[in-house]
């Protein structure tokens, strides 16, 4: 069966590694970020620090509308045999990295060569900076082959 979104486990974990913050902030990268790891409204535009903050429900929602497009990249870049855990974690660097780098990265490479291939971890890692990202790997990794 073709996987298609995130699981639940998926949603939380993710969730997790984003955050939830209700008012504008920098990501690491130095980007106005607002919710659920969010740098865009559902209407395209852009955060800006200036924003008012959002309630959770809003930031949820806005999560859940923005998750779509990663969840369509993932499916679309990668071999329809993954099992859940791997397209969890793939949707994980996906969001976080963006589309364009996911589909070009040596992670989607990898994983439709061989999904079980063990240096798909080295893939994962690869998108380490800033430098505080490569713990985020390591779980995304471990969710990958767990």
């Amino acid at each position: 069966m073709e996987i298609k979104s995130l699981s639940s486990k998926g949603i939380d974990f993710l969730i997790k590694e984003e955050g939830l913050v209700l008012k504008p902030y920098k990501c690491s990268a130095g980007v106005p970020t607002i919710g659920v790891g969010c740098t865009y409204y559902e209407n395209g535009n852009k955060v800006k620090m200036t924003d008012q903050a959002i309630s959770k429900e809003r930031a949820i929602s806005l999560f859940r509308n923005l998750l779509k497009h990663y969840e369509l990249a993932v499916y679309s870049f990668t071999r329809d045999d993954i099992n859940q855990n791997q397209f969890d974690a793939m949707v994980s660097l996906c969001f976080n990295i963006g589309t364009g780098g996911f589909k070009g990265s040596t992670v989607v490479k990898r994983v439709n060569a061989n999904p079980n291939d063990k240096s798909i971890a080295d893939a994962f890692k690869m998108w380490k900076k800033p430098i505080v990202l490569l713990q985020r790997r390591i779980r995304e990794t471990n969710l990958y082959f767990s």
